[in-house]
């Protein structure tokens, strides 16, 4: 087209004002500027030039609508923009006439729009109406002319042009070479927000833009305006650094990277020469901090964002807000998380925390030691989220720190374990670790665990005794991850130190998860023990057979400079690792890792070689001293361990090393007693060592017995025969005894059913001698009248498969264990009676309840005996959990023992739980009436109830005095400890229907003593807080906690209102209309119980203060009497704590020097008072307290010790009538009365 038809176009476009609300005018407008612009022919550009300087205005106005216009997704309006651009840019343009601050805004405008992302209807949508408005005439023409639609642009309609994108960006940084903004400062500051917004706004067209140069584009732009020509570099960069704190807060994006970059390396680069920029960039992190989410994830972005900005700072900027964090941790619970994220990371990038150290104790000047105890302070925090990260944060330092050695021997002073590698571990966070272990919250207690794993490498394994035992408590947490992490603590804590104390504790806590319900922790505790200890013990065994036992020149025969030889020659504290493994209290474990870890083929041959080898170096090194053989003793738990691998380990055991010692302890055993040499020596000889040395050689022979010899095996087994039918073997060896010979028989034998006939005929040759035993002293006692001894128990464990003979045991047992007087005859008698129970579970079921009531006995022995041998039956299935016998064991809870006590919390809280989790919500009503004896229930009134109950007598709790409603109270408690949320949902309606509304139906007599006290209980259980659900609606600390530990917060957040739903319709519809129509009963009785009712209805519904009026629209008058009482306990809890409060302040004016207990009783007042309502009426109470003191005192000394006179014989005035004159009542009006009960009360501060 002719250009002065196009100049004449744009003249006339423009004159025209716009065109109107056609966008189609604008469209003419951008295309004929930019063909226009693009001529060679400075004379028309110059005429142009010219007849737009009196037309200035009006363009301007025109190309701000074109480049506000929102069609086609903003493609008109960049386009404008574009063509704006390249105006302004053009040779010999007016720069200054064209260049308008509005006009600008609008351009930032056009390109957010333009990348901000739109919906797909919006698009289709604004594409059909520019159809249309296209279609009404010219649109093939204007078509044509639209600009921006060239080939290869894009590909659908509306779609971004990345092209176009990139020639905005690149023409608006070029304008800003020579435009300059420090005149138009709001421009500036929506440029730099444009331009930060960029990167965000991006995103969705990452798949279209070529990010990198985009971010390089609004690099350049930025670093632009960080020039005087744009105004105040300060300033600019504040904006700057502002506007891109999004960014910077933002997850791990280009766009962060972007942000981190222009500001640690362009805006650092500037500040370094400009004092006051540097102060803008020193404050950004600060800011930052304030901005930080609260959320962890989000949260931990912002922490690394800081930290890149503080590592890219000098020196004395760095110091300076490391002194900022540490005040940050005395400040809101926001900063204090911030600050305890924060420090680990500065003490780990900053490089050298102990750099700057005092000659003199080596750490007061270190900034480092000043984060470390805002640290140590911060484990203690009030937030558990806090305490927790604080805890995890210190593991992290102290992890990091241990790896230098002048750091370490810091950290250690530091923490206050100044004992160098021998130090006991007590520093001055082992009081901190004992409290975090056993802290409420579950990730407090998994990060104090981290923490003393950390501390261990620090401190060689040596800790306090008690941080011990409370890791080894922490094994038995009800969190699966707790429980790990104390294996893991105390699993490292062995590993690095085998001090007898960390020995011990380790075998008593970690091998007992291995019958743990969570199949990791079973897999992590066989493999600790497969490397702790086979490992060990085979490390040790390998030292051994590498060198013979070496004697020192000086050595000598006593005991005690022998035992410590032993010691020398075993490394690692083999031989206390020994010892323990054949505790009671550990075997049972041992065994269960053993079985499972040989099923899994990891036990290797090298464990039961290294066992031989101890054996063996054991003896001869006692036989080098020459000591008499008769009295050595292998090392305790060798022998066991043996006996325990062996079973998949046939092979790896040699015969003559059994056989010998076999021969050495069946030769001992005849002549223990007779031979006194060794007691010159001071060496005694354990007979039960003997014992059981004697059956783990058994144990092991029988498990080896297919690989012995065939001849050796024979005379063996003779052997053993020999000694089973003499019936005097020690107790513990006979089963040794006969599982050995059966497995003797089967090598004896060539073929198997030889062997079936050779276990046949000895069998029956001892069960034919044992009987005659047996039936020989029945007959004896029967002819005698004599009682029953332990010979009887004895008689009964040898006759296990005689039938007839067991029946008349059993009987005779029972008989005397009803009326025997004698308790280690009745304690014998229970034992003959589980053991029965083992092997005839269906002839001693009848038997039960008389062996139960042994639980009652009056001997604790007896009792403490009854109840282990009755729970382990329970626990194995001999015994099931009905009847009378869930009841009974109730009583052991409350027992005057209190190991009986423990026994019973154990058995009630960990092996029930699992075993039987419904037990104590199908039983707790029945619960309820048997421990009150109550039979006042007709629903309970038949005949066999009665029966059963009267002789349940002994095993009730009855009496209505406090002693025994704790104890009630106390099992109560227990039973609801063990239920799951929906089955307390369950109990409390039970409770109603069962108990409440029987009282109001007159089912239940509550005028019986048993029925009051029924009742009674039912209000206590109904009130405590076991039974009640959380309904507190979350509060925002929770949740962060929750989020911060992994969990679903809004699945617990849908939980918490279900529940809160559930429980307020559970007291609308069922609980308050039984506790109304109760409430009306018992008043028309006068019955004391209508104030438990009252006080049990006030703790139901304390959570419900705003909907009371809704729950009780039945009964008005409850409604008044229950408001009233909140009102008065509040006021009696008040004025409680305010007599509190003048007896100590009384006592602290009096006694000056108890200035510490008086601080920490006002401490403890301070954090009793959460309400800020409750709060307020505390300190009205003790104003008015502290000044009736005050006036009591100057009455006192007025009176000179006088009492004030009464009313009466006081000269008043009279008062004449409210009723002008009438007679007098002596009564007031009852209006007087009414407006007196009206009168609000005022709890002002003012007024007192």
């Amino acid at each position: 087209m002719d250009e002065e038809l196009l100049l004449a176009r744009i003249i006339a476009g423009i004159e025209g004002g716009g065109g109107g609300d056609d966008e189609s005018h604008y469209h003419e407008l951008v295309a004929d500027l930019k063909s226009l612009l693009e001529t060679d022919d400075d004379e028309i550009l110059d005429r142009f030039y010219v007849s737009l300087s009196s037309t200035a205005s009006p363009f301007l106005r025109c190309f701000s609508a074109a480049m506000d216009s929102p069609v086609e997704s903003g493609r008109l309006a960049i386009s404008a923009s574009e063509a704006y651009l390249s105006l302004l840019l053009s040779t010999n343009c007016p720069v200054f006439t064209f260049f308008s601050p509005v006009a600008f805004l609008s351009l930032l405008g056009s390109i957010r729009r333009y990348l901000k992302p739109r919906h797909r209807e919006d698009s289709g949508a604004a594409s059909q109406g520019n159809k249309k408005k296209r279609g009404r005439g010219g649109g093939s023409r204007k078509n044509a002319r639209n600009p921006g639609r060239e080939d290869g642009d894009e590909t659908e309609e509306g779609g971004l042009d990345a092209k176009l994108v990139f020639r905005v960006l690149e023409r608006l940084g070029s304008v800003l070479g020579f435009v300059h903004l420090d005149r138009f400062p709001d421009s500036l500051k929506s440029l730099v927000q444009t331009v930060s917004e960029i990167p965000l706004l991006a995103l969705e067209h990452s798949g279209v833009l070529n990010y990198d140069r985009l971010m390089e584009m609004c690099g350049r732009i930025l670093g632009g305006v960080l020039s005087s020509d744009h105004g105040d570099v300060p300033l600019t960069a504040a904006e700057i650094s502002k506007s891109l704190t999004p960014l910077l807060l933002m997850g791990k994006h280009q766009a962060r990277s972007f942000a981190l970059r222009f500001v640690s390396r362009k805006i650092m680069g500037l500040a370094k020469d400009n004092s006051e920029l540097k102060k803008v960039v020193c404050n950004l992190p600060k800011f930052l901090v304030h901005k930080a989410p609260e959320k962890a994830e989000p949260r931990g972005f912002a922490v690394e964002a800081i930290l890149e900005i503080v590592k890219a700072m000098e020196v004395e900027d760095q110091s300076e807000f490391v002194d900022f964090v540490m005040k940050m941790g005395q400040g809101k619970s926001n900063l204090r998380i911030l600050a305890v994220d924060l420090i680990p990371l500065l003490m780990s990038s900053l490089g050298n925390p102990f750099g700057s150290i005092s000659s003199e104790d080596g750490v007061e000047d270190s900034w480092g030691l000043g984060c470390l105890n805002a640290l140590v302070q911060r484990c203690s925090d009030s937030s558990a989220l806090i305490r927790a990260r604080a805890l995890s944060n210190l593991a992290q330092v102290v992890g990091f720190l241990s790896g230098d050695k002048r750091s370490r021997s810091i950290l250690k002073q530091a923490l206050g374990f100044t004992g160098g590698e021998t130090s006991e571990g007590k520093g001055r966070i082992t009081d901190l670790l004992k409290k975090r272990c056993v802290d409420e919250k579950a990730a407090t207690r998994r990060a104090a665990l981290l923490l003393v794993t950390k501390l261990t490498s620090l401190l060689g394994g040596c800790f306090d005794v008690s941080i011990l035992k409370t890791m080894g408590t922490s094994c038995s947490d009800p969190l699966i991850s707790i429980r790990k992490a104390a294996i893991s603590a105390l699993s490292e804590a062995f590993r690095i130190c085998t001090d007898e104390v960390v020995t011990t504790e380790w075998l008593h806590s970690v091998p007992r998860m291995v019958m743990d319900n969570e199949t990791s922790i079973q897999e992590e505790c066989e493999n600790v023990f497969h490397e702790l200890v086979l490992e060990r013990i085979s490390r040790a065994g390998n030292s051994l057979s590498q060198g013979s036992a070496s004697l020192p020149d000086n050595w000598s025969s006593s005991s005690k400079d022998l035992d410590r030889d032993i010691e020398a020659l075993f490394p690692e504290g083999v031989l206390v690792l020994l010892r323990e493994l054949c505790n009671s209290e550990v075997s049972p474990w041992v065994k269960k890792i053993c079985v499972s870890l040989g099923k899994k083929k990891q036990l290797k041959p090298r464990v039961a070689l290294a066992l031989q080898s101890i054996i063996k170096e054991s003896e001869s090194l006692w036989l080098n001293r020459s000591m008499p053989i008769n009295k050595w003793t292998a090392p305790a738990g060798a022998w066991f361990l043996l006996s325990e691998v062996s079973v998949f380990l046939p092979k790896s055991v040699e015969w003559e090393f059994l056989h010998h010692h076999w021969q050495l302890l069946d030769k001992n055993d005849l002549q223990e007693g007779t031979d006194g040499q060794g007691d010159e020596e001071g060496v005694e000889c354990n007979s039960s060592t003997w014992a059981g040395d004697r059956v783990f050689l058994l144990q092991t022979i029988s498990n080896v017995s297919l690989q012995l010899p065939p001849e050796p095996a024979a005379d063996l087994a003779d052997n053993l025969l020999k000694k089973i039918e003499k019936f005097n073997l020690h107790s513990a060896e006979v089963d040794a005894h006969v599982k050995a010979l059966k497995t003797l028989c089967v090598k004896k034998a060539r073929i198997p059913e030889e062997s079936d006939v050779l276990v046949k005929k000895w069998v029956e040759q001892v069960l034919s001698k044992a009987s005659k035993v047996t039936e020989k002293y029945i007959e004896g006692i029967s002819s005698n009248n004599l009682s029953f001894a332990t010979p009887a128990m004895l008689g009964s464990r040898r006759s296990k498969k005689l039938d007839s003979v067991s029946k008349k045991l059993s009987k005779a047992i029972t008989a005397e264990l009803e009326k025997s007087d004698c308790a280690a005859l009745r304690n014998n008698l229970v034992v003959a009676m589980t053991d029965f129970c083992v092997h005839y579970t269906a002839m001693i079921e009848c038997y039960i309840p008389k062996i139960t009531k042994r639980l009652r006995d009056p001997c604790e022995v007896v009792r403490r005996q009854t109840f282990i041998l009755l729970s382990r039956l329970l626990q194995r299935d001999y015994v099931k959990w009905r009847g009378v016998l869930f009841l009974r064991f109730l009583l052991s809870l409350v027992d005057e023992s209190e190991k009986i006590r423990r026994l019973a919390d154990f058995l009630f809280g960990n092996i029930l739980k699992v075993k039987a989790p419904l037990l104590a919500y199908n039983s707790f009503v029945e619960a309820i009436y048997v421990l009150n004896d109550c039979h006042a229930h007709n629903g309970h009134n038949n005949s066999d109830a009665k029966q059963s109950r009267t002789k349940d007598q002994a095993f009730s709790i009855r009496g209505n005095d406090e002693r025994a409603r704790s104890k009630r109270m106390q099992i109560y408690v227990t039973l609801l400890k063990q239920m799951a949320p929906e089955h307390l949902l369950a109990t409390f309606a039970k409770l109603c229907a069962e108990v409440l509304a029987a009282a109001s139906d007159g089912m239940l007599n509550i005028e019986d003593v048993t029925g009051q006290s029924v009742l009674q209980d039912a209000f206590q259980i109904l009130a405590c807080k076991e039974i009640r659900l959380s309904v507190s609606r979350g509060s925002s600390s929770e949740t962060v906690e929750m989020e911060e530990e992994g969990g679903d917060s809004n699945a617990a957040a849908a939980k918490g209102r279900a529940i809160t739903q559930a429980v307020r319709k559970g007291l609308i519809q069922n609980t308050i209309p039984i506790f109304i129509e109760l409430k009306r009963l018992l008043e028309s009785k006068n019955s004391p119980l209508t104030g438990s009712l009252m006080d049990c209805l006030r703790v139901l519904l304390k959570d419900y203060k705003n909907e009371i009026e809704e729950m009780l629209v039945a009964d008005k008058q409850l409604q008044k009497e229950l408001v009233y009482d909140m009102q008065k306990h509040e006021a009696a809890k008040a004025r409680s704590m305010a007599n509190q409060g003048v007896g100590c302040a009384t006592s602290h004016r009096s006694r000056e020097p108890e200035q510490p207990a008086t601080a920490a009783a006002a401490a403890g007042r301070e954090e009793n008072v959460r309400d800020s309502g409750l709060e307020s009426r505390v300190v009205s109470a003790a104003a008015d307290a502290m000044a009736a003191k005050a006036a009591r005192s100057v009455l006192r000394e007025v009176n000179g010790g006088a009492a004030t006179p009464p009313l009466s014989a006081m000269s008043v005035p009279k008062l004449r009538s409210s009723l002008g004159g009438g007679k007098q009542s002596g009564r007031p009006s009852a209006d007087v009365i009414e407006s007196l009960r009206r009168r609000p009360t005022f709890m002002s501060d003012d007024d007192n």
